[in-house]
C-alpha cells in the first residue's frame, strides 16, 4: 500500500435545499489498494460518488486527485484525468457485442495516446469476458452485465476506479468471480473504492474501509477494526434491547 494518495475529500458538505446530505466528510485514500465505502441505505454514499465525479457541486469543501483539485470540474474533465465511474445499473448499447461496447468506452475516457482495440481486449481479458467478446449485450446475464459494466469503465483507461455496489443482486459464485475481478484490476495498478452493501465481499476484498451514517464518517480502517466499532454496529444493527428480567417464579 502505498502512503501516496490517489484521492483526498476535505472537508466536504453538501447540502439539498434543507437536507444535510454530506456533513464535513474527509477522507484520503491511497493509490494501489481496494477501499469500501459503507453504510446504511440513506447514508450518502452515492451522493460521495456524485460528487467526486462531478455529478453534483459540493457546498463546502474541497476534493483532491492526486495534487489537483477537481470539485466543479465537468464530469468529462474528470473522466479525462483517469477517474472512471461503474454504475449499479448496467445501460450498455444492447444491440452491440460486448467487445463493440467496449471499443465504444475505449474512445473515451483518460486523456492522451490511445488504441482501442488493444484497450477493449485488456478489459475483456481482464473482466473475464473474452469467450463473449461477439455476445450481444442484451442477450447477457445480471453477472454478466455487471462485468460488462465494470469493463467499460476499466476500458477509459482509469488510475481510479468508482464502482457503485457491483455486487448487488449477483449469486454466491457471481460475487465470488466478480471479487477475483476486482483484484485483477486492482493488480494492473488501478486504485479502486467501492460501494457496496455485501459485507461478506466488502470484509474480502478490501485493504481500508470508509463507514458513513446520516452524511457523517463515523469510522475507517481496515475491516477487523471497523466491524470492532461499537458506532457501526449500531449504524448497521442498532442498539440491542436489555433482555427483560425474569419475573418472580418464572
Amino acid at each position: 500500500m502505498s502512503d501516496d494518495p490517489i484521492l483526498r475529500i476535505e472537508h466536504v458538505t453538501k447540502r439539498f435545499r434543507g437536507l444535510l446530505a454530506i456533513n464535513d466528510v474527509s477522507l484520503v485514500v491511497p493509490r494501489g489498494i481496494i477501499a469500501s465505502l459503507i453504510g446504511p441505505n440513506g447514508a450518502g454514499k452515492s451522493t460521495l460518488f456524485n460528487l467526486i465525479t462531478g455529478y453534483a457541486p459540493v457546498t463546502a469543501g474541497a476534493i483532491f486527485y492526486g495534487e489537483r483539485p477537481i470539485a466543479g470540474l465537468a464530469t468529462h474533465r474528470i473522466a479525462a484525468l483517469g477517474i472512471a465511474r461503474a454504475f449499479q445499473i448496467a445501460r450498455p448499447f444492447r444491440d452491440l457485442s460486448v467487445a463493440d461496447n467496449l471499443r465504444i468506452a475505449g474512445m473515451f475516457g483518460k486523456s492522451g495516446a490511445r488504441d482501442v482495440d488493444a484497450t477493449a481486449r485488456r478489459a475483456l481479458d481482464l473482466a473475464g469476458l473474452a469467450e463473449l467478446a461477439e455476445t450481444p449485450a442484451g442477450a447477457m446475464t445480471v453477472g454478466q452485465l455487471r462485468r460488462l459494466e465494470i469493463a467499460r469503465a476499466v476500458a477509459t483507461r482509469p488510475e481510479l476506479l468508482l464502482a457503485d455496489e457491483p455486487c448487488a443482486g449477483l449469486n454466491p459464485t457471481e460475487t465470488a468471480e466478480l471479487v477475483g475481478i476486482l483484484r485483477e484490476i486492482r493488480a494492473s495498478g488501478v486504485t479502486i473504492l467501492l460501494v457496496e452493501h455485501d459485507m461478506a465481499a466488502v470484509m474480502e476484498v478490501s485493504d481500508l474501509v470508509f463507514v458513513l451514517d446520516a452524511g457523517s464518517k463515523i469510522a475507517e480502517g481496515t475491516p477487523a477494526q471497523v466491524t470492532s466499532d461499537p458506532r457501526v454496529v449500531a449504524a448497521y444493527l442498532g442498539t440491542p434491547e436489555p433482555a427483560p428480567a425474569a419475573s418472580a417464579g418464572a
